[in-house]
């Protein structure tokens, strides 16, 4: 008996559906142009975006010279964000704008172009070079509409993408130090401190600067020895005087007693 109910079931929503995609196809196919931008409408208010996009992009080459293309193109931007073609969308935002400069929409579809380029860029884990293009274009945005509405939202995002940005550069310094290439991660953590000096890691990464160099002067030949031992203690003495109360200190003060010792031992094999 369920089992017949079920099948019945399947029948009524496939009956449903074919009913639901012939009725679809007879409005695409529709030569009433108004009848057609009335029924995009509704499925763009009823959110059925696939379907509103649909009759939006067939709309938009026949009503490009019309009162209505602004709306349209409005409208046809939200639908391609709202089914994540983030790239598209983003591009069609960014096109409402140079298209209608003057337009009450203008300045949230060029935040709307930044945001999807924001959440189309991948993890920090991958190519970052779509989270460059997002900060860019979020970057532009706030210091053409310092006072928008939008500005608080705007940062976050602008926090986020710096954030993976950050996190990307200490990934690559620290996968140098785990694969022994001492300078290059110093070099590397360097780098990272620098472009991000604002960041909530920062006693982390002068700790592995210190921590870099003192690795690379063990691993020196004799002769140069000496100098490396001590540029790790001016980078100890650096992590003391710029984050006095970092967690890594005491780690940090066990490896500035073994660099004094060592430079002392050279010296005294010198004398």
């Amino acid at each position: 008996m369920q089992l017949r109910v079920r099948k019945l079931l399947y029948l009524f929503l496939g009956v449903l559906m074919f009913s639901s995609c012939g009725h679809f196809e007879k409005i695409r196919k529709s030569s009433d142009v108004n009848y057609k931008l009335t029924k995009a409408n509704e499925y763009f208010d009823k959110k059925e975006w696939t379907h509103a996009y649909e009759l939006y992009k067939d709309l938009m080459p026949i009503m490009k010279s019309t009162r209505n293309f602004e709306a349209l193109y409005y409208k046809y931007a939200y639908t391609l964000y709202y089914q994540k073609a983030y790239i598209d969308a983003s591009y069609n935002f960014k096109n409402f704008t140079e298209y209608f400069p003057t337009s009450k929409d203008a300045e949230e579809c060029e935040f709307m172009s930044a945001v999807c380029l924001y959440k189309y860029a991948p993890k920090y884990t991958l190519d970052q070079t779509n989270s460059i293009k997002a900060l860019e274009a979020l970057q532009g945005y706030v210091n053409r509409y310092p006072n928008s509405k939008r500005i608080p939202e705007a940062m976050v995002y602008i926090e986020a993408s710096h954030k993976k940005l950050e996190n990307k550069e200490a990934d690559a310094a620290r996968l140098y130090f785990n694969i022994s290439q001492f300078k290059a991660a110093t070099v590397a953590y360097r780098s990272v401190l620098r472009n991000y000096p604002e960041s909530t890691n920062g006693d982390l990464y002068q700790f592995m600067i210190m921590k870099a160099i003192y690795k690379y002067a063990k691993a020196s030949v004799p002769e140069k020895q000496e100098e490396r031992f001590a540029n790790a203690i001016t980078a100890y003495r650096e992590l003391k005087d710029n984050y006095p109360n970092s967690k890594y200190l005491a780690d940090a003060e066990q490896l500035n007693i073994e660099a004094n010792n060592n430079v002392k031992k050279i010296r005294d094999e010198h004398k």
